[in-house]
């Protein structure tokens, strides 16, 4: 039997990330991994997460498939009655070059692979997770093909339906959305300037994001039965639906293959950790592909885990680090899976007080730059805004005085 310290389950890119980061942190790490398919998505990380990145020297490797995203504008496409102004947040006016990069997730699996493939704390099996024991000593893990290994820790990247999470005993809240998203690729006339567009549609968000060269990624958050309508159409009349929804802002649009529709859903765990064992990604939590926020908590997950899991490497792992976990990334996940559901709520209510709080708030941001400033260091990174407003209110008295 194979022993080692931690057991990551799961090969997608919160698990690869995962294994690589603890690996290098300074334990012996089994990848519990099945190839991956071919993933036709993009992913916005944000720059907390590209500096985790970098700090893993994969970030150098990723750069050239990337765009940055330095201007990110929100657009009321609705009809209705009290429509909020146009707001254009600027990375510049936080100090950053940009906000976070997107870029084609089958880039990063390849480097992701590559790395893993390299890394001399990785033990690699393709094999899937068929049966799994938890104790308060160990975690067993029993391969499809028969071999078991053992480990001090496990960490569930298994996604929604986790067997790690399912054999600790562990519930989740589950809950669906009467929208679909459709995601896609394509290609413009127009550049985009490395500025990420949202409109705010009375079925969700309509959200377009830069990709390097004259293409872009869509995230279309619609009507099920409309989505699945426009998904049996030709590829150049999505296109024509695309360019009109985006108000020509990017001239000729032509869809690339690859089109997508998802259901909307999402679900959150009871518990994150517990004794040897923690959930990360969608195991944890899933929601709506809105505001850039999936693989950024992830990322966050893995962070707070390998300060838990490698500050001390050249010790056992402690049988409570899973509480630990727990007790870390709480607060973050509850916060941004709350008001990821309450921004998407808030879009399709018909309640005028809804619609008024909402139209307020983003002029009461477009109007007061410090209160925007504050709000981008917080998306970009949990807790710096609040933490920037001492220096904030600071500089503002220094140019009074001067």
């Amino acid at each position: 039997m194979k022993r080692f310290e931690v057991a990551v389950i799961g090969g997608g890119l919160a698990g690869m990330i995962a294994a690589i980061a603890l690996a290098r942190g300074g334990r012996s790490v089994a990848l519990v991994a099945p190839s991956s398919n071919e993933d036709r998505r993009t992913t916005a990380l944000m720059d907390q997460s590209i500096r985790f990145l970098d700090r893993l020297t994969l970030w150098e490797r990723l750069r050239p498939s990337a765009a940055p995203l330095t201007s990110m504008r929100i657009i009321d496409g609705t009809d209705r009655l009290l429509r909020a102004p146009t707001t254009t947040f600027r990375a510049a006016e936080v100090g950053l070059d940009a906000f976070g990069y997107n870029f084609p997730n089958k880039v990063l699996t390849e480097i992701l692979e590559a790395a893993a493939a390299g890394e001399g704390n990785i033990t690699r099996f393709t094999d899937l997770a068929e049966s799994i024991g938890v104790t308060t000593e160990a975690v067993s893990i029993t391969l499809a093909g028969g071999e078991t290994l053992t480990a001090d820790f496990a960490v569930g990247a298994d996604g929604r339906g986790s067997k790690l999470r399912e054999t600790a005993g562990i519930d989740t809240r589950k809950w669906s959305y009467p929208q679909s998203a459709m995601v896609l690729n394509f290609a413009h006339s127009l550049p985009h300037q490395n500025i990420s567009t949202e409109f705010h549609t009375k079925h969700g968000p309509f959200t377009q994001v830069p990709l390097p060269g004259g293409r872009s990624s869509l995230v279309w958050v619609q009507d099920p039965t409309e989505a699945a309508a426009r998904m049996e159409l030709p590829l150049p009349e999505l296109g024509l639906l695309v360019e009109a929804q985006m108000q020509s802002m990017l001239g000729k649009v032509d869809v690339e293959e690859g089109v997508q529709v998802w259901p909307l859903s999402g679900m959150m765990a009871h518990r994150f950790g517990k004794g040897r064992i923690a959930l990360i990604g969608e195991a944890a939590h899933v929601f709506p592909p809105i505001g850039a926020q999936g693989l950024n908590l992830s990322l966050r997950d893995i962070m707070a885990l390998a300060d838990i899991l490698c500050d001390r490497a050249e010790l056992p792992v402690p049988a409570d680090a899973g509480d630990s976990f727990e007790r870390r990334r709480r607060a973050d996940i509850m916060t941004r899976t709350a008001s990821v559901d309450l921004l998407n709520r808030s879009l399709l209510s018909d309640f005028l007080p809804v619609q008024m709080l909402r139209a307020a708030g983003l002029h009461i941001l477009s109007a007061i730059p410090p209160l925007r400033n504050i709000v981008m260091r917080e998306g970009i990174e949990p807790g710096r805004g609040f933490r920037d407003i001492p220096d904030a209110l600071r500089e503002k008295l220094k140019r009074k005085k001067a």
